[in-house]
């Protein structure tokens, strides 16, 4: 009698003890769903395929004005203008739609910039990382309105880690430290450390990282731009939530009637 009573209790803790992986794998799968749930989600239809990107909530200057930006059909027809393996592809620049080829691109942005929101070590330029370019000369780091990179990267062992990390803590005065979650991403799946603290990341690539590989790895010219051109065919809100648009700071009084003006938008390699 007492042998029965003992080998249902036993029964009932190993079917317990089985259990847990797999409640504990619904869990994480049911947070993850959670927080693209509370994630605004675009697409961009590009030549090569789709690439679909989360915004981050915590960076809501970039994520309104990117999203107000896409409603408006901005990106639809504007070229992936420079291009480096193992490291990014950016575009945004307006003067692309129009470009001849050859013609130097990323000289040419919205008459606005966006003040920074650097949210390191939250958010950081992993693979996959969506972030925004600057101007030259760029004060507090404010981004450029409309001209953004995605982070391709490469990996890095813990020796050349450890030696970038240590230039980026002496320039920044200590604020930059790389925790261990950041160290172990940079090691396995790669980045661009060297550009943490720097630009403001605001999204990330959610599916489509063989698209952004591909156009990375495109025959380009003396200035990184692809020699065949690379397009956004369509910028589309997948996801949408309720935004704040932001007014305009810091704007230029020098531009043109287009709304544009002349200014590099550089990144540093």
């Amino acid at each position: 009698m007492h042998t029965t009573i003992k080998n249902k209790i036993l029964l009932s803790v190993l079917l317990t003890i089985l259990s847990l992986p797999v409640f504990s794998q619904k869990n994480n799968q049911d947070s993850l769903i959670k927080t693209l749930d509370d994630r605004c989600v675009v697409s961009l239809e590009t030549s090569f395929g789709n690439i679909k990107i989360a915004l981050y909530n915590e960076t809501p200057k970039h994520r309104d004005n990117f999203l107000k930006l896409v409603k408006e059909g901005f990106y639809n027809g504007i070229l992936f203008h420079r291009v480096i393996p193992e490291f990014m592809v950016q575009t945004g620049d307006p003067s692309s739609k129009s470009a001849v080829p050859g013609q130097l691109l990323g000289n040419v942005s919205l008459d606005y910039t966006i003040p920074a929101e650097i949210r390191f070590p939250q958010y950081y330029h992993k693979r996959g990382a969506v972030a925004a370019a600057q101007e030259d000369n760029s004060q507090d780091h404010a981004s450029s309105s409309c001209q953004f990179y995605i982070v391709t990267g490469k990996t890095f062992g813990p020796r050349m880690l450890d030696a970038m990390l240590n230039k980026l803590t002496e320039k920044s005065g200590g604020t930059i430290v790389f925790n261990d979650k950041i160290k172990n991403d940079y090691q396995t799946i790669g980045g661009a450390p060297h550009l943490d603290g720097l630009y403001t990341v605001f999204g990330e690539v959610v599916d489509g990282m063989d698209i952004v590989d591909k156009i990375q790895n495109v025959e380009k010219d003396n200035n990184n731009r692809p020699i065949n051109d690379i397009k956004i065919i369509k910028a589309n809100v997948v996801k949408d939530l309720p935004i704040t648009i932001y007014p305009n700071t810091k704007r230029n009084d020098e531009h043109n009637k287009t709304g544009m003006k002349n200014k590099v938008s550089t990144l540093k390699r």
